[in-house]
C-alpha cells in the first residue's frame, strides 16, 4: 500500500529499465524534439554527445511511464489482495532536473525513485506531500538523469 503512512523517508524502489535504441530515439525526436542530434547518427557522432542521443524529455518520459506503471501494477495486486487502493494525487511539480550524460543509441537506463521528504498536507486534510528523487543510471553505472518529484499522496483513512 502507498498511503502517506506507509512511506518513509529514504524509501527505495526500482522502477524499470528502459533500452533506447536508434529507432525509438529516432522516432521519439520527430515528434517532440527534431534536433540533429537527435535525428542522425552522423549529425550526432559530431555533436557534443559524440553519438546519436535521446532527447533528454525521451529519457525523462521513459521514467514517468516506468512510474506509472510500476503504480499501476502496485494498486492491481492491493484489489486482488482485497487491500485499499491508494489513489495518488497530482503533482504540484518538480524541481532539479538534470540531464548529466548523454544517453546514446544502445544504452540501457535502469531508473530508481527515493523518498526525501513525507509530511501531511496543512491545507488539505486526508492528504500528505512527499518529495521523491528520481534517477536513471545507464549499464555503466552512471547517474545520468534525476530530478526532486513532488506529489500528493491520500492519508490512510481512519480504521484501515
Amino acid at each position: 500500500m502507498r498511503f502517506l503512512e506507509d512511506l518513509q523517508v529514504g524509501q527505495r524502489r526500482e522502477i524499470g529499465t528502459y533500452a533506447f535504441t536508434a529507432e525509438n530515439i529516432v522516432a521519439f525526436a520527430k515528434q517532440f524534439d527534431p534536433q540533429p542530434f537527435h535525428l542522425d547518427e552522423e549529425a550526432g557522432r559530431r555533436s557534443l554527445f559524440g553519438g546519436l542521443a535521446a532527447s533528454g524529455w525521451h529519457i525523462a518520459s521513459a521514467c514517468m511511464r516506468l512510474l506509472v506503471l510500476e503504480r499501476q501494477q502496485e494498486a492491481a495486486a492491493e484489489a486482488a489482495r482485497g487491500e485499499p487502493v491508494a489513489v495518488w494525487g497530482p503533482s504540484p511539480g518538480f524541481r532539479d532536473l538534470r540531464w548529466l550524460k548523454p544517453v546514446l543509441a544502445g544504452d540501457t537506463v535502469t531508473y530508481a525513485n527515493v523518498v526525501e521528504s513525507v509530511r501531511p498536507s496543512d491545507s488539505r486534510p486526508g492528504w500528505g506531500i512527499i518529495q521523491a528523487r528520481n534517477s536513471g543510471t545507464n549499464q555503466r553505472d552512471e547517474l545520468v538523469f534525476s530530478f526532486l518529484a513532488t506529489a500528493f499522496v491520500p492519508r490512510r483513512p481512519a480504521g484501515e
